[in-house]
């Protein structure tokens, strides 16, 4: 269902794009639904999962880092409702159904500061309204899907009339149409037939409506804040957002704000957008960003131009093609600035951001590939929960792709370090992958929540250290984890090793904890290296 929901957003962007209306044009709503919706589906298909509760968790948390816009983000947040309402599911019944979709609506108005009618929430409130009530004497799901169908489409309709922009505008609200056409979607995969099949009804009054928004209608001064600011900010701090949604209210408009335990995703319209992110930063580790001038867009539109967004820089550099200018390329994986300043140095093509926390997509490691100036593209994942996804890039580029299935960071880097341009495809994929099985991985990070894990008792911000994988316990004091690492460690009888320190660590801290463990290591030759990398303190490795 949301694969198929996922093309049908794909096939409908641009008739949904213009529907979007001033003076809220902040990138096109179908495109920014769809990207939404895809990221969730390249999740899906990168993993093998089984019960609604794997699936409803995996797409959530996709679709809340691939959010865009204002229309994305409330999708995201219909869906990570969803997710919280299945959890521990295996299959859903008609009511249960009906339930999530319920919560996910809850979790879409909490979210937005201040609720307007005529929107998508107003449609999705009205879905899930008829599903519940349908679900109060009905069991069959796809029945369930029908009603609330029908009654999303009746909603769209009144849009043009709630919304007194929209009928400024002489259009429906985009966003719900967006969300029509998402539930019809899952209604023909439950029905058993392509979304092709699907064709759009006409609205009742066709001669009070448009197919698009007349953006000449409006004027940039209509505009009261300009910037459309986008960001996500990694949480290191267990701080409330109740003081930061004030603030941002009290300088912009427009806000949305959707969260999951790790991360948080902010959509404003302001003037201040350094301001914005600056007041982010409180909060915990801003990992990326994105600022569009509306005020310039809305006049473009006027002008009959296409708006300029950051999306368009990101489509052009994807559309220029990169001839193969020598033998072989390396695109890797890895976050911090550090990092990635050590994988260029090593002769790394392409760097694409990413690791524990926020994988990228395989269209993310894809775009890489394409840019690499090579005829064979080696890809180091540098980590397990991102190797599948560079795996979906082998058929899909038009160049030969081997992937070396790295586990971490380090790994990556000994691989590189391995690399001999002179040696032939199989041989070199062997000297790397060689490379990479010597290293034994450290990692020192945190604990986000109390739990029980693999018998250890762990409270919430106790330091966690593993090694290859496995937990080797939480800590109250660095220096009683490096023992515990060292204990780890010692039967490898290391001769090298490398602590890469991350973005919350002192210099003078990391040299103390690399003197440390090579002290109950024998003394190894030590090299301490500025990674800048997120979530992990300490990226250690054995060699």
């Amino acid at each position: 269902m949301l694969l198929c929901a996922s093309d049908a957003l794909e096939k409908h962007k641009q008739p949904i794009n213009e529907l979007n209306v001033f003076p809220v044009p902040d990138g096109d709503t179908g495109t920014n639904m769809s990207l939404t919706m895809r990221s969730g589906a390249d999740a899906l298909r990168s993993k093998k999962l089984e019960g609604v509760t794997a699936v409803a968790d995996c797409a959530a948390s996709a679709l809340l880092r691939g959010a865009r816009g204002n229309s994305g983000v409330i999708l995201s947040l219909l869906f990570r409702g969803i997710s919280k309402a299945v959890k521990g599911m295996n299959e859903l019944t008609a009511h249960s159904l009906a339930d999530a979709m319920q919560e996910g609506v809850d979790a879409a108005y909490k979210a937005v500061m201040k609720p307007a009618e005529g929107t998508i929430l107003t449609v999705s409130r009205v879905a899930a309204k008829a599903a519940l009530e349908f679900a109060e004497k009905g069991s069959d799901v796809e029945l369930l899907l029908v009603c609330a169908l029908e009654a999303a489409k009746d909603a769209l309709e009144l849009t043009v009339e709630q919304n007194p922009v929209l009928k400024r505008a002489g259009v429906v609200d985009a966003g719900g149409k967006g969300y029509v056409v998402i539930l019809d979607a899952m209604l023909a995969s439950l029905q058993g037939r392509m979304f092709s099949d699907y064709e759009e009804e006409k609205l009742p009054d066709p001669a009070a409506l448009v197919e698009g928004a007349d953006f000449g209608a409006f004027s940039a001064e209509d505009i009261e804040f300009a910037y459309d600011t986008v960001f996500i900010v990694r949480r290191t701090k267990d701080k409330p957002l109740e003081e930061f949604r004030e603030y941002l209210v009290s300088i912009g408009d427009s806000l949305v704000i959707g969260e999951d335990d790790e991360c948080f995703k902010v959509h404003v319209h302001t003037n201040e957008p350094g301001a914005a992110l600056t007041e982010a930063q409180k909060y915990g580790t801003l990992e990326i960003a994105k600022i569009e001038n509306m005020r310039s867009q809305s006049e473009d539109l006027a002008a009959g131009r296409k708006a300029t967004s950051a999306d368009a820089l990101e489509e052009e550099e994807e559309e220029a093609p990169v001839k193969p200018e020598k033998r072989y390329g390396f695109v890797t994986v890895c976050a911090g600035a550090g990092m990635e300043t050590l994988f260029r140095e090593l002769g790394a093509d392409g760097v694409v951001t990413g690791g524990q926390t926020m994988n990228p997509s395989t269209e993310d490691i894809l775009r890489q590939i394409e840019k690499t100036p090579a005829e064979t593209v080696f890809v180091l994942p540098n980590n397990k929960n991102i190797i599948m996804a560079a795996e979906q890039c082998v058929p899909i580029s038009d160049r030969k792709v081997v992937v070396i299935p790295t586990k971490t960071v380090p790994q990556g880097i000994s691989a590189m370090l391995a690399v001999d341009t002179y040696a032939g495809e199989e041989e070199l994929a062997e000297m790397l992958m060689e490379a990479a099985s010597q290293v034994h991985t450290a990692l020192v990070t945190y604990a986000a929540r109390d739990s029980e894990f693999d018998g250890h008792h762990i409270l919430a911000g106790e330091y966690l250290a593993l090694l290859d994988g496995a937990l080797l316990g939480s800590f109250t004091e660095l220096p009683a984890l490096m023992e515990a690492v060292a204990e780890g460690i010692a039967p490898f009888a290391p001769e090298l090793i490398s602590v890469y320190y991350g973005e919350d660590v002192a210099e003078a801290d990391a040299e103390a904890a690399g003197e440390l463990l090579a002290g109950k290591l024998g003394d190894p030759e030590l090299s301490v290296i500025n990674g800048g990398q997120p979530v992990y303190y300490f990226m250690i490795a054995a060699e």
